[in-house]
């Protein structure tokens, strides 16, 4: 077990008087809630709490016309269209969503195909290029993904394809030079949300198709469930247009319409009727992402869109079985890897290269290693001729920026400010890690790296009761850029603390103020458990906890220490 890393606590300051006024309708704690969330107005207020959802306009992405005029004109002549996915949740929920859009669409020959991780790597590739274009292939359309594959899509282009790319990620200095090119993130694109995921991108499309060409009784939102599976799943901040496209989405997902998610959340035990942005991201995404991270992302895929109970079934409990075994192969290359790495805390970056590590698991011990000791972390497999890694890294240091500094080493890269992946000639490796290394400690070496955890307030803990609860559950989903309500208490008296689950893995408390007594667990803390003093700091949220039908309050600590 790694050292734990001391996080620094930082609250927001307090509302101003005039915002204080003009939220005035709602009790004090949700007006500094949504002050610290930049509302400062009822109106804004009004709009946020009740899930009024921005949806701007799909024809402000640049060619998105162009983009509509060839997929229905390839409808019409019964081109064979090919969807080129990606193999996490974003590229399998976005190749579901625009296959059953061309489907409804009256296309007759459409497929999907997702590359192997494995074998052919993220994003488009000679190979399947070629393999494609033999099989008769018109039109290739690529959804997250594509915006930096240059040099393949001129060679399909070559090949007599056409190309239209749907992306999300970052593009080079220069765009792929496809027919069409749909992306938020083009240089001077006029599309306001610029943090679309893959899924969303497409979902825009999908948006834009039907309005040029309306299908009785089919609307785009009949796809919002998968919209939202996929934003959550690729941790696109969850403000704007992502935020409302996820609450009206997961309404849909709770109506378990999608027999393929209501099995996936039978075999993992989940009332999917109850489902909220922390399920996507810990129950439904993982079993999802555990069919591309160790065989094949196709499965995932046929569970979204199958429609046979017996097959949805089938399906599910393959994907509950890979997750299992993901979670056992993480823990032990994460256990290799904190062998391997001496000192983390001396260094700005940590970097791990074995023969031997899972291809489809680096990303995940990269997370793990950038969460326990605060450094960006690079984790690949070593091969012959190729290596390739996962990145993962900390606010302080974009790391697609520092590999785009490495291009001249790198035979491919990608990704965004926290998250990159990248594959290299295994001769070049070693000046690839000095180079990064350099680079790292250029941007990080005056920093002190502590990870900040930041609280809405300071309150007594008697102020968390059932009514602050109903408010709080308007602020969902949370996510990225629109973090769980999270509270500060000050000596607050331990009733008792014992560790439970697992291996004592999670620490279950008691607490008070002298009123009232609350529930508290502290996932993952139960190795702090001889930290537990008679009074306590802590850091928490509220919600529900839910056993034998019974529903109480509970707080989820985030941290605690000493009271001061």
């Amino acid at each position: 077990m790694p050292p734990r890393v001391e996080k620094r606590w930082e609250i927001y300051p307090p509302l101003p008087p005039a915002v204080d006024t003009a939220l005035s309708a709602y009790p004090f704690p949700v007006r500094q809630l949504l002050y610290n969330r930049g509302i400062e107005t009822h109106e804004q207020a009004e709009a946020f709490l009740s899930g009024e959802a921005l949806l701007h306009n799909p024809w402000l992405l640049s060619d998105i016309g162009e983009a509509v005029e060839r997929l229905l004109w390839g409808i019409d002549h019964g081109e064979q269209i090919i969807i080129y996915g990606d193999y996490d949740v974003d590229g399998v929920t976005a190749s579901a969503l625009l296959y059953e859009a061309l489907q409804a669409l009256g296309a007759s020959h459409v497929r999907v195909y997702i590359p192997s991780r494995f074998d052919e790597g993220y994003g488009l590739n000679i190979a399947a290029i070629e393999e494609l274009a033999g099989g008769g292939a018109n039109l290739i359309v690529t959804v997250d993904c594509g915006i930096r594959s240059i040099d393949e899509v001129a060679y399909a282009r070559q090949l007599g394809l056409d190309i239209i790319v749907t992306d999300h990620h970052h593009p080079q200095s220069e765009l792929p030079p496809a027919r069409v090119v749909v992306s938020p993130k083009r240089p001077a694109d006029p599309y306001p949300e610029k943090h679309l995921a893959g899924v969303g991108v497409v979902y825009k499309l999908v948006q834009a198709l039907f309005e040029q060409r309306p299908v009785p009784g089919v609307e785009p939102t009949d796809w919002l469930d998968l919209v939202a599976l996929g934003t959550v799943a690729d941790v696109v901040p969850l403000v704007g247009e992502n935020r409302g496209l996820v609450r009206q989405g997961i309404v849909q997902m709770r109506q378990a319409k999608r027999m393929g998610l209501a099995a996936l959340a039978r075999v993992a035990g989940y009332d999917l009727t109850r489902v909220n942005a922390e399920a996507i991201g810990y129950i439904l995404g993982p079993r999802l992402n555990a069919s591309g991270r160790l065989e094949t992302a196709m499965d995932a895929y046929q569970l979204l869109v199958a429609r046979q109970p017996e097959v949805c079934a089938h399906l599910a409990q393959v994907l509950d079985n890979r997750n299992r075994e993901r979670q056992r192969l993480t823990q032990e290359m994460q256990r290799r890897a904190e062998e391997i790495i001496h000192d983390p805390h001396s260094r700005t970056l940590l970097v791990v290269f074995e023969e031997g590590f899972n291809e489809g698991i680096v990303g995940l011990v990269a997370s793990r290693l950038a969460e326990a000791y605060y450094r960006p972390a690079v984790v690949g497999v070593r091969g012959e001729t190729f290596s390739k890694a996962s990145c993962r890294s900390i606010p302080e240091f974009h790391i697609t920026e520092a590999l785009d500094q490495c291009a001249d080493l790198l035979d491919r890269h990608g990704g965004h400010a926290l998250a990159a992946g990248f594959t290299v000639r295994t001769e070049r490796l070693s000046q690839l890690i000095e180079r990064l290394e350099e680079v790292a400690e250029q941007t990080l070496r005056a920093r002190v790296l502590k990870p900040v955890l930041r609280a809405d307030l300071e309150i007594s803990l008697s102020e968390m009761r059932p009514d602050l609860l109903v408010y709080l559950q308007q602020f969902e989903p949370f996510g990225l850029g629109n973090p769980e309500a999270t509270f500060v208490s000050r000596g607050v008296e331990v009733r008792s603390a014992r560790q439970v689950g697992a291996e004592g893995r999670h620490l279950s408390l008691k607490l008070s103020d002298g009123r009232f007594i609350y529930d508290a667990i502290a996932f993952g803390q139960g190795e702090r458990l001889g930290e537990v003093t008679s009074r306590l700091d802590v850091v928490y949220s509220l919600g529900v906890n839910r056993y034998n039908g019974q529903e109480t309050l509970q707080l989820t600590l985030r941290d605690f220490k000493p009271a001061e």
